[in-house]
């Protein structure tokens, strides 16, 4: 059930920061979050940590917004036939969930906009984008209902309570 092997691409150095294991932090983290959607295969991710005009550049290119975001999420399989599923049962089989690009100085800005305090924005931001690779939405009311409720109660677990505005809405405040 554990199995989940994270590749990191550091490109701003977050991760050298001395006074936190930010690796296991995160590791446990979406640990917590796969346990909660029931994935019992293996799966891997890679998450890259880069500058704002990055993240400006992949967001104008991908998505088509000129600015900067939070996170960005590059699913590997993003169709509803799920076709790896038939591989799940193989006990030599990896899931390559796909990539997540973030940009720590939006999430710390964001913090502040939403006086959250940074481990929440960022275990936020963290959860949010592991589910969309894992084929979570919130485009629709419904789906955004049963997203942002894995997501509260994987954070609320982790010791990182939602906003208040967030724990009866819907869609979220981002």
């Amino acid at each position: 059930m554990e199995q989940l092997e994270i590749s990191f691409n550091d490109e701003i150095n977050f991760l050298t920061d001395e006074k936190r294991d930010w690796v296991n932090w995160i590791t446990k983290l979406l640990l917590s979050a796969k346990k909660a959607i029931n994935k019992d295969n293996a799966q891997e991710i890679s998450i890259n940590f880069v500058s704002p005009e990055k993240i400006h550049q992949i967001n104008k290119k991908y998505r088509g917004k000129d600015r900067p975001t939070d996170v960005i999420s590059f699913a590997i399989e993003d169709d509803e036939n799920n076709l790896m599923a038939q591989f799940f049962d193989d006990p030599d089989f990896v899931e390559d969930i796909g990539d997540l690009f973030i940009c720590i100085e939006v999430v710390k800005k964001q913090a502040i906009v939403y006086e959250t305090g940074f481990d929440r924005e960022f275990g936020y931001t963290l959860v949010h984008g592991y589910l969309h690779l894992n084929g979570y939405d919130h485009i629709e009311d419904d789906e955004a209902k049963e997203m942002f409720s894995i997501q509260g109660k994987v954070l609320r677990e982790y010791g990182l309570p939602l906003h208040p505005d967030q724990e009866t809405h819907g869609k979220q405040i981002h």
